[in-house]
């Protein structure tokens, strides 16, 4: 059934990076298959070895804190899934599905609270915010017409 153009107005992108643990892990098809169950659309993915630059970029905000080293090193360690998802909410959908940062906190029944064994592992990265998604959207997909920098 085709959704009527208000609805697809409510749409909204978000950005999931699995990172190397996620991938070593072999729980990439676990993980997807979450947020297909619960509505979202895969509109784009791309596996992917992340260089300094892009990690920089991506972790902007932590670059300079003295534990940005190790963050650089795990995430640049080994290929990462790069994902676009679509749907209603997107972003709250992905982050309460995703859970908590610390996987000590996370609840069962989230993917960080299922499988997810450390703070600096934590398998996957969502976007927080619409401004982030389109950041991280355009970081990761930048040659992509509908994700890149303009």
């Amino acid at each position: 059934m085709k959704q009527d153009k208000k609805e697809d107005d409510e749409l909204e992108t978000t950005f999931v990076l699995l990172k190397p643990d996620a991938i070593e892990r072999a729980l990439v098809g676990d993980i997807i298959a979450r947020f297909e169950r619960k509505g979202l659309k895969l509109v784009r993915a791309e596996m992917r070895v992340v260089s300094k630059e892009l990690a920089a970029r991506h972790y902007a905000h932590l670059v300079g804190k003295p534990f940005y080293p190790k963050i650089e090193a795990f995430i640049t360690r080994g290929p990462v899934l790069a994902t676009a998802w679509r749907g209603r909410d997107a972003i709250d959908v992905v982050r309460r599905l995703v859970g908590a940062t610390d996987a000590a906190l996370a609840e069962p029944g989230t993917i960080r609270g299922d499988w997810a064994c450390l703070y600096t592992e934590n398998l996957v990265h969502a976007s927080d915010s619409p401004d982030a998604a389109r950041r991280e959207l355009a970081n990761f997909f930048p040659n992509d017409p509908e994700f890149g920098e303009r």
